[in-house]
């Protein structure tokens, strides 16, 4: 029997995936997103990882760039916006190696894993929200 396989999904696709996540958050959360920006790509760079102590591009799946809102003041103005940034080829490796979630519920879980650091929140507190928006 020959097996056929669609295409994986694209940055396009994992990007629509994170943006339903980010319109399903509680009020009190979307409204504190303020510019953050949103970047799908293939993988983290070298500079990155390295930064990290990662040795893998495929062991990390997303990250948040910026400051946490705990941790703003007017002194950090005139700074970049925050970005979380997610890593398809990762992030389809996860999803493949585990079998035991959707795409859109991962995808989800690492948007809000990096959102959580955008909001200073702990383990714990990502994972309440992860309960309200799933």
């Amino acid at each position: 029997m020959i097996r056929t396989f669609a295409k994986a999904p694209d940055a396009q696709e994992i990007e629509a995936i994170a943006r339903q996540t980010l319109a399903r958050l509680p009020a009190a959360f979307a409204e504190q997103l303020g510019n953050l920006n949103l970047a799908i790509e293939d993988f983290a760079e070298d500079a990155l990882l390295d930064d990290l102590g990662i040795e893998s591009a495929y062991e990390l799946t997303g990250v948040y760039e910026g400051i946490p809102l705990t941790e703003q003041s007017i002194d950090h103005s005139g700074t970049m916006p925050e970005r979380v940034r997610l890593f398809r080829l990762p992030i389809l490796l996860e999803w493949c190696e585990r079998g035991d979630v959707t795409l859109e519920d991962l995808v989800a879980h690492v948007v809000i894993h990096e959102i959580g650091h955008h909001f200073g929140l702990s383990d714990a507190d990502m994972h309440t929200l992860e309960d309200q928006v799933l």
